[in-house]
């Protein structure tokens, strides 16, 4: 019996962005920087898109980096590829952080800094609390759109603990087996298929 499937084609449904929103990338995407990747949606308009990695790390701690943060050992996350050396943040700490902006459940973005500081030092905020990124995923006006068309990612809703908990490559795959079986397949192909 002729199977008429097409695992990489991405039905219309998980094609919607939206800021609080989870971008996964098709197995074989090309491009060496997002291959792989998992990139919450922080912000989604005419303009454009704003979003961060939460799978890539960079091998720099948050302690090594920045002042004020002695202790905390947690390696920096790589947000993505426009401007790498701006630091941002995402945590549930909503309005105590003065400036944060809501993004979706109890995840905020950005705020104040020397607040921030501030809770971690009198033990009022830890790890699971907040993540710290260097640099961002950004689409102009039509961009992401255009890539959605080439089924390039596929876009979900997930849980705010996999935003804030989901640190390593492997996360991808995490991420897929929770869909549905469609893609769920996905994580199980090689990264390299010609070497199977």
């Amino acid at each position: 019996m002729k199977q008429n499937i097409d695992f990489f084609t991405i039905r219309p449904e998980d094609k919607i962005p939206q800021k609080g929103r989870m971008l996964i990338s098709e197995p074989f995407l090309p491009d060496t920087f997002f291959n792989r990747t998992l990139v919450y949606l922080t912000e989604h308009n005419e303009k454009g898109s704003v979003g961060f990695i939460i799978n890539k790390s960079i091998n720099i701690s948050v302690n090594d980096a920045l002042e004020g943060f002695p202790g905390w050992d947690e390696k920096l996350g790589m947000g993505g590829p426009v401007v790498p050396d701006t630091l941002h943040y995402l945590h549930t700490l909503g309005n105590i952080i003065p400036d944060s902006m809501w993004v979706s459940d109890n995840i905020y973005w950005g705020g104040n800094i020397e607040v921030i500081k501030e809770l971690i030092s009198s033990g009022k905020a830890g790890r699971g609390d907040i993540r710290f990124f260097l640099g961002y995923s950004g689409w102009g006006a039509g961009q992401l759109e255009k890539e959605l068309q080439e089924n390039s990612w596929v876009i979900a809703d997930v849980a705010p603990e996999v935003v804030m908990r989901y640190r390593k490559e492997n996360s991808w795959k995490t991420v897929l087996r929770s869909l549905n079986k469609r893609y769920r397949l996905w994580a199980e192909f090689p990264d390299s298929p010609e070497m199977n």
